[in-house]
Parts: C-alpha cells; sequence; structure tokens
C-alpha cells in the first residue's frame, strides 16, 4: 500500500468518525458542522486515492449543504448546483466509473432541495448508495463503512417516519 492510500484510508476513516458524531447528535447545526468536517475528510480521502471527480463534486455536497439547508425548494440553485457539478464532472472525468460521484451528487442535491421526510430520505439513500460503489471502486474502508452506516441509519429512519405517518396522518408529512 502506497503512502498516498494509506492517507485515504486515514480520512476515510476521520470522515466515518465525523459521520457517526454528526448522525448521533440531537442538534441540526452541531450535525450539519460535523457532516461538513466529514466532508472535507471525504474531500481529503478521495484525493488521496486519485479520485478527482469524487473529490470536485464533494467540495460542491460542502457549498450544497449550505445553500440547501437555506434555500430549500429553491429551483433556480438546485438547477445551478446541478449545472456546476456537470462541469466539475466534466472537467475532471477519468472513467466510467466516475459516474457513482456524479450519481450521488445528482441525487443528492434534488433530495436536500426539493425534499422531506420519507421521500427526501429515499433519494438520500441513493445518494449513499452510489458513494458507497465509488467507495467500493477506489478500496476505502472508512468511505464504505460511511456510507453503509448512512443507508442503516436512513433505513431505520424512514421505517420510523412510516409509522408515525401510519400513527398520526395529519400531523406527519
Amino acid at each position: 500500500m502506497t503512502v498516498a492510500e494509506m492517507l485515504g484510508q486515514f480520512f476515510g476513516l476521520v470522515a466515518l468518525a465525523f459521520c457517526i458524531a454528526g448522525f448521533a447528535n440531537k442538534n441540526d447545526d452541531r450535525l450539519m458542522v460535523l457532516l461538513i468536517s466529514a466532508n472535507v475528510a471525504f474531500v481529503l480521502m478521495f484525493a488521496s486515492f486519485q479520485s478527482w471527480t469524487a473529490a470536485a463534486l464533494t467540495v460542491l455536497v460542502i457549498v450544497r449543504i449550505a445553500l440547501a439547508r437555506r434555500f430549500q425548494g429553491n429551483w433556480w440553485l438546485m438547477l445551478s448546483m446541478l449545472a456546476v457539478s456537470g462541469l466539475a464532472a466534466w472537467a475532471t472525468w477519468q472513467s466510467i466509473t466516475d459516474i457513482f460521484p456524479v450519481m450521488a451528487m445528482a441525487f443528492g442535491t434534488v433530495g436536500m432541495f426539493m425534499l422531506r421526510g420519507i421521500p427526501l430520505r429515499v433519494v438520500l439513500g441513493l445518494a449513499a448508495f452510489s458513494w458507497m460503489l465509488n467507495n467500493i471502486v477506489i478500496g476505502s474502508i472508512g468511505g464504505i463503512l460511511a456510507e453503509g452506516m448512512v443507508l442503516v441509519t436512513n433505513g431505520i429512519t424512514i421505517v420510523r417516519l412510516y409509522r408515525l405517518r401510519r400513527k398520526f396522518p395529519d400531523i406527519i408529512e
């Protein structure tokens, strides 16, 4: 294993730690800070593995988190983010496997800007699965574990929301 690959594994595990801390946190603002921190570690992980499309799109994920939280439902910003992501992918494209981070970015962008509740979590699950496929291709153990944790947590939350909606149909969206 090269030094760059060891650094990539290290940053993947750092990202995993930030993801665990974030999803275990009940404070939304702290969750966002921890998710941004996780994505900084993911950028460093992808750069270490020379997965340039994933690295570039993850930088944009950080921007997207801030924008989507503040401007939820804004079609113009969502389409702009998708366009910038497309340009970043075009500029960094190396192989067909770069389709995975592109799909993850597209799912995440549409979900975060336009959806709430169960539909949001389903689309974010598709994004996490796409990131997981990319992490499998590049061989990042921390990245695979982080996205696996997101998928499991997301699935549990979908079930909980579904049960709440059945129990309180007039209150839960």
